[in-house]
């Protein structure tokens, strides 16, 4: 059996406009910043990091890709500011991720936004337009708030955002393990619920009363769009997907039956098969 050559990997922090630390992460087999796929910015969602790509960095199936992850503001390694402000603004998120694609020289690249990153890609076209960037890759992604697209774990989340130690915790781990529709590897789970308590209470809490309005930016997107849903997903209902690839133009539903809340970590070779897929089809409109 041959063994497979680590991906090429390059760390950098990364400054924001409004001067928070961002720790990041490049991976590709080619010099970054060339070649003619367009890069793939991954944004993580509430309460956790970078780390939940790990099966799409390491994939052959992405290996020519230029990959591209960091830890949003208050998450991971990055720098996370007590001020419940610098969590508000839709512009202080669109600054963070264009200082994250211009720090690797990425020009054009396909932004993929899991949950809460729906909000983000929104704050960032509404910013900067699409000009940037070639394309958006929904997985089970946040973009409006009626009550229909979500699920049943709202109350668990509020608990997320509580001071009590015992209660923030029970609440954190009920929630991840609502996440999935099947069971993960205990050393996976535990990974990413120790990435879940390294976000303080009052940075949840800041980021879960965000209003997420995008429909009339959506309803305008002049890119190619994927929305990716698990038709189990427990946290933001399949409604959801379905709202987004109706007002979105010339979006594309694909709905992965028997996963839940994170697609691209229980079924990963069909995820990245479909990335893989969207990017060469994004890079042939080029």
């Amino acid at each position: 059996m041959s063994v497979l050559k680590p991906p090429a990997r390059r760390t950098a922090r990364v400054t924001t406009p409004d001067g928070i630390g961002i720790a990041a992460e490049a991976f590709g087999a080619e010099p970054f910043g060339t070649g003619t796929r367009p890069g793939i910015v991954f944004i993580h969602g509430f309460s956790q990091s970078s780390l939940c790509w790990s099966r799409q960095t390491a994939s052959p199936q992405l290996a020519d890709c230029r990959m591209v992850t960091y830890d949003f503001r208050g998450h991971g390694a990055s720098d996370k500011p007590e001020d419940p402000a610098r969590y508000k603004a839709a512009e202080l998120w669109a600054g963070e991720v264009d200082a994250v694609i211009r720090a690797f020289g990425l020009e054009r690249p396909v932004l993929v936004g899991w949950s809460y990153a729906g909000r983000i890609i929104g704050d960032y076209v509404a910013a900067y337009g699409t000009r940037g960037i070639s394309g958006i890759v929904y997985v089970d992604a946040v973009t409006a708030n009626e009550r229909r697209f979500y699920g049943s774990c709202n109350r668990l989340m509020r608990l997320m955002c509580s001071p009590d130690v015992a209660e923030n915790i029970t609440a954190t781990r009920a929630f991840l393990r609502r996440c999935f529709a099947n069971p993960i590897p205990q050393p996976l789970f535990e990974l990413m619920f120790g990435v879940n308590m390294l976000v303080p209470h009052h940075i949840r809490a800041a980021l879960f009363d965000r209003v997420a309005d995008y429909d009339a930016l959506n309803r305008t997107l002049d890119v190619p769009a994927l929305v990716v849903q698990g038709a189990l997903d427990e946290v933001v209902a399949p409604a959801m997907a379905e709202h987004i690839a109706e007002i979105v133009p010339n979006a594309r539903l694909d709905l992965f039956e028997g996963a839940g809340h994170a697609p691209f970590l229980e079924a990963p070779e069909r995820f990245n098969a479909a990335l893989a897929a969207f990017v060469r089809e994004v890079a042939g409109k080029a």
